[in-house]
């Protein structure tokens, strides 16, 4: 048994009196610590209440709380006339004592002491920077959304005693009343014909997508892709084990010859395809291509992943409608994200697809988001209802519609040697592909040092083609000039 003044406390008792945990809670956790990790050995008795309060230079009734804590948690034994003392093991193996110098209390392991499966595939793809000014591939402008009508809305439903109910109330199928005003909402928009028992509410594109690739993809299924696609939906489809092949895209969309030649000679699981803005080339698929892929799916089996990416931000004539308003057989999964003109904690994602599909969509939703966010669809639904959404996305778009069209003025005025692009019926971001031969990192690299990032996700380059992906929407007039400004001087430097 150590002796009670040999025992280094000072080593791994630590009061910080900033934290909202009291000083009693913090010197019983920390002795629990010690306890579990060796420093105190099973029957060591510990510093009288006043000796400990000395050492650690508090009051001694704060030692006192603190060891009547010990006891109420059945650490320790106080014993009339001769103290308080570490209870003994039921084993009756005492600990081994062991150095404060060797294993430091306050540090968490570094390191787990079993081994795990980790996954090379699922590395974060996304970088961030202290640059002022930031390319993306085209996310809307956050300073747009009105955030104090958003959250008045959020507020106003909390308060609702009608809605009291519901917040204490799992329901990962979604609020009904979302699901019934977001089928209305998609009807309209979409040329849909579904009703709210076709509809799962997600918290993303990419947990609808991976739910279907859950669901409907087994180790080895091919999964067809745009030669050019997007990234987070490729790691999904490796994670889950399927094997991904890769089509040719023109300025007509996905080439669908191409797609009938692989399922000619191969079984075809799953094309997974974003028609109205393919990315990341901007493109939409023609109206002709996509009857033919319908047709395609039918004949030969395969799943039609379609997403709709950036189906909201159209601004030159109305959007083609999906392949799922065309579907007539069951082929196409329709996924897509609601509300990306709000702020980002008022978007939501979900999943179109016939009843049967939806029972199973449904319990693995349930699996991994089981509570939802009742009140929040609330919102959403009533914001459908009111026709906010639309008043909404009207503003916005005008804005965005200013932006792309003064964004393709300055790359044409000061890029027109360097880029070929085509200014986009739609999105929120431009396909740019270089005249000349460039080192895109190298220019990265330089841009970052004038205070402007590009990510890497955001260049395309191999032996065929070397191309860039610019998103505009979240930049005003003034930042758009300046970002031109420092990627002009960046491609003088390498010329």
């Amino acid at each position: 048994m150590a002796s009670p003044v040999s025992v280094p406390y000072q080593s791994f008792i630590q009061i910080d009196r900033n934290l909202d945990c009291s000083v009693y809670l913090q010197i019983s956790n920390q002795l629990i610590n010690a306890i579990q990790r060796g420093f105190l050995t099973a029957g060591t008795k510990l510093p009288g209440t006043r000796t400990l309060g000395n050492l650690l230079q508090i009051h001694r009734n704060t030692i006192v709380a603190a060891y009547d804590e010990l006891h109420a948690q059945g650490w320790v034994d106080m014993r009339p006339n001769q103290g308080t003392f570490v209870l003994v093991k039921s084993d009756d193996k005492p600990y081994k004592i062991r150095s404060a110098q060797q294993n430091q209390l306050a540090v968490y392991p570094s390191s787990t002491g079993y081994s795990f499966r980790k996954s090379i595939l699922l590395d974060n793809p996304f970088e961030h920077s202290a640059c002022e000014y930031v390319f993306n591939d085209g996310i809307p402008d956050i300073r747009l959304t009105q955030i104090d009508h958003l959250s008045s809305l959020y507020s106003a439903n909390l308060k609702r005693k009608s809605n009291h109910k519901k917040l204490g109330y799992y329901n990962h199928d979604g609020s009904e009343y979302f699901k019934k005003n977001l089928s209305n909402y998609l009807n309209l928009s979409r040329g849909l014909h579904i009703s709210k028992d076709n509809i799962l509410i997600t918290r993303s594109t990419e947990m609808s997508v991976y739910i279907a690739s859950e669901i409907l993809l087994s180790a080895g299924e091919l999964v067809l892709v745009g030669e050019m696609s997007y990234f987070s939906v490729n790691m999904i489809f490796q994670k889950s084990g399927a094997h991904i092949m890769s089509v040719p895209i023109d300025e007509e969309g996905i080439d669908v010859d191409a797609v009938r030649e692989i399922c000619e000679r191969q079984q075809v699981r799953m094309l997974y395809i974003t028609p109205h803005h393919h990315y990341p080339t901007t493109v939409t698929l023609s109206a002709e291509r996509r009857i033919a892929l319908l047709d395609l799916a039918s004949q030969f089996g395969f799943i039609i992943l379609e997403d709709d990416y950036d189906y909201d931000f159209h601004y030159d004539k109305a959007p083609v409608l999906p392949l799922a308003s065309a579907d007539t057989n069951g082929m196409v999964v329709y996924i897509g994200s609601f509300g990306k003109s709000l702020a980002p904690g008022f978007r939501t994602g979900f999943i179109v697809a016939p009843q049967n599909l939806m029972i199973e969509m449904r319990k693995h939703l349930g699996i991994i988001d089981r509570q939802g966010d009742i009140m929040m669809e609330q919102v959403l639904g009533e914001m459908i209802e009111e026709g906010d959404i639309h008043r909404y996305l009207k503003k916005s778009l005008k804005v965005y519609q200013e932006r792309r069209d003064y964004f393709a003025s300055l790359l044409e005025q000061h890029l027109h040697e360097y880029l070929d692009f085509r200014k986009p019926s739609g999105g929120l971001a431009v396909w740019a592909t270089w005249k000349q031969p460039i080192n895109l990192l190298q220019l990265s690299r330089s841009c970052a040092r004038n205070n402007l990032f590009i990510p890497r996700t955001l260049l395309y380059q191999n032996v065929s083609i070397t191309a860039t992906r610019l998103g505009f929407g979240h930049f005003t007039t003034a930042e758009m000039e300046e970002s031109i400004a420092i990627l002009y001087q960046a491609v003088l430097s390498q010329q």
